[in-house]
């Protein structure tokens, strides 16, 4: 089991999704929200995992704050999905599943571009080299 954080795909912040102070916008007045998927990506568990720490009640529209649980925001109806403050989806990484948030950095596959670029590199160094020579002898 991956105790880690896992990195954002193509084009996400992990930064930029975990700060900001809670109550912090956009500009049109929203808070950024998390959905279940958002948050089952950023914690590398299983949706179901993320349904069992989730502290909801079937009795309960919104059930108190539980700091051993992952609280969802306040809903207005039970129809409405789960959705969780990226604050708090860190607080629960951190103090409840001992998470630390870690970036995974893996290499780009040499592409073909990348290849000849290093070609051109080496062949204008060779003439950088010679030319230097040929300047020296002078």
């Amino acid at each position: 089991m991956n105790t880690d954080f896992i990195a954002p795909g193509p084009g996400e912040s992990l930064l930029s999704s975990f700060s900001g102070a809670p109550g912090e916008g956009s500009a049109d007045g929203t808070t950024n929200r998390l959905n279940i998927e958002d948050v089952q990506r950023y914690l590398n568990r299983s949706r179901a995992s993320v349904y069992r720490y989730a502290n909801t009640d079937p009795e309960l529209l919104n059930p108190p704050y539980d700091p051993k649980k992952l609280n969802p925001e306040i809903r207005r109806d039970k129809d409405d999905p789960l959705e969780f403050h990226p604050q708090e989806v860190r607080r629960f990484a951190e103090e409840v599943l001992g998470l630390n948030p870690t970036i995974q950095v893996q290499p780009s596959e040499e592409t073909v571009t990348q290849t000849l670029m290093r070609q051109i590199l080496h062949e204008l160094q060779a003439i950088h080299h010679l030319l230097q020579a040929q300047q020296d002898k002078s």
